[in-house]
């Protein structure tokens, strides 16, 4: 079966994750896949976009199984592909909605965060790391959802919180059991639907920061120093010393 499960009910586009396993990291290939659902070929007649997770996650982000093996260019090119299908998502001409449970790490988080409609169960983790090997992934649409004094404090520490305080600053709209989901969805669906389609995309573009050009420059500024994939490795240590 595929690593991502992607499917149309109608004018719903539905993304559900399906590496349980290595809970549901953005292999090279679910991130190119995502790119084409997302492409105005294949969105055509979408109005509504949901993201969930198999298993015991949402998402875990950025896929390091092969890191060891992987040069500073490999790295770069694959991280600004996520970058490219987040500004897909955030920018998307219909609602996008995220559903969030276990922990969503890193481009997960971000993932997440670049949805309109953004929900999680009682418990949920979230994390953002990548200020911690000088990555500038999604720190405009963060700040754009928390404002930017919240966002500074999330990057600095790195510190991973909780669905509640997600939905304190406003990171998360609604903190519901995954067994009300299906009535989340309702209410997105009718919300997509609630006007004419040309509508909703003036709206939503209306809303939305227009940043895309200089959140690229920015990553790829961060991303282009020597020495990216031994900063991941340093990075990876420093927590893992940390849990002992």
């Amino acid at each position: 079966m595929s690593d991502v499960i992607i499917g149309r009910d109608g004018p719903v586009l539905l993304v559900e994750f399906n590496r349980p396993e290595y809970a549901n990291a953005l292999s090279e290939e679910v991130v190119e896949q995502l790119l084409v659902a997302f492409s105005a070929k294949e969105a055509a007649g979408v109005e509504l976009a949901v993201f969930s997770g198999r298993g015991a996650n949402f998402c875990a982000g950025f896929d390091l199984r092969d890191l060891d093996q992987s040069s500073d260019a490999d790295l770069m090119w694959r991280i600004i592909r996520i970058e490219l299908l987040l500004q897909e998502v955030f920018h998307a001409p219909f609602v996008t909605l995220a559903l969030a449970h276990g922990s969503a790490i890193g481009a997960g988080a971000d993932l997440f965060g670049a949805c309109a409609i953004r929900v999680a169960s009682p418990g949920t983790k979230f994390r953002m790391p990548g200020w911690g090997f000088g990555i500038a992934l999604g720190t405009r649409r963060l700040a754009h959802r928390v404002g930017a004094d919240t966002a500074r404090d999330l990057l600095l520490t790195s510190a991973s919180f909780d669905s509640q305080r997600g939905h304190e600053i406003g990171f998360v709209q609604e903190v519901t059991p995954q067994a009300s989901w299906p009535e989340a969805r309702k209410r997105a669906e009718l919300l997509a639907s609630t006007l004419a389609k040309d509508s909703v995309q003036r709206l939503l573009a209306l809303t939305t920061p227009e940043t895309r050009d200089a959140d690229m420059s920015a990553l790829v500024r961060s991303a282009c120093r020597p020495g990216l994939q031994e900063r991941i490795v340093a990075y990876r240590r420093t927590v893992a010393s940390r849990k002992k």
